[in-house]
């Protein structure tokens, strides 16, 4: 595994290597584009956007120190698309106690080439050793949409904990919280 700051590089036995980089606005614009319109991706809110609206929203993303969006690729291809963020620089943070090491992620995870049973668990899987990888960070949130069953089923079964229901300005969330595993030994 290979990490720094804002590239990741894993070989994941059995799944493939997954890399993950910087979204480039003006490059990856067109794949956004596509993944964040479609109905399956409805909890993320951008189905009526523009491609150029696309493309202001992950600019704008791209200037700030405390948001940041990562295209996940599985063997060179791209899968999801990731967004990491400081929760007490985000409305997020008016909703719960931030603590010190709190590390806020969202999650798309694209259109699926064939279903392929495991692939959402896997995936995720190195993500978080991603998102973990920064020894500061000490515990993950996340707040999808309350009425996405599916994915608060899917933090759950990687040991989210919910927390409390909240109300965002484009949505009502639940909350769930993943403290940063003990180290062995």
């Amino acid at each position: 595994m290979t990490t720094d700051r804002h590239h990741h590089r894993r070989d994941v036995s059995g799944f493939g290597v997954v890399t993950i980089r910087p979204v480039r606005p003006d490059e990856d614009v067109d794949l956004l584009h596509d993944w964040v319109t479609q109905e399956r991706a409805r909890f993320w809110g951008m189905r009526d956007a523009s491609r150029e609206r696309v493309r202001e929203i992950y600019a704008y993303l791209d200037s700030l120190d405390t948001h940041h969006a990562y295209l996940v690729h599985r063997d060179g291809v791209p899968v999801a698309l990731a967004q990491t963020y400081q929760p007490d620089a985000d409305p997020v943070g008016e909703c719960y106690d931030v603590r010190p090491g709190d590390i806020g992620v969202h999650l798309l995870v694209g259109p699926p080439v064939a279903v392929e049973r495991g692939f959402t668990g896997t995936l995720f899987g190195a993500i978080l050793d991603f998102v973990l990888a920064d020894p500061g960070r000490l515990r993950v949130v996340m707040e999808p949409d309350a009425r996405n069953d599916r994915a608060i089923n899917r933090f759950r079964r990687a040991g989210f904990r919910p927390g409390p229901m909240i109300d965002l300005p484009e949505k009502r969330a639940r909350l769930l919280f993943l403290d940063r595993p003990a180290a062995d030994g």
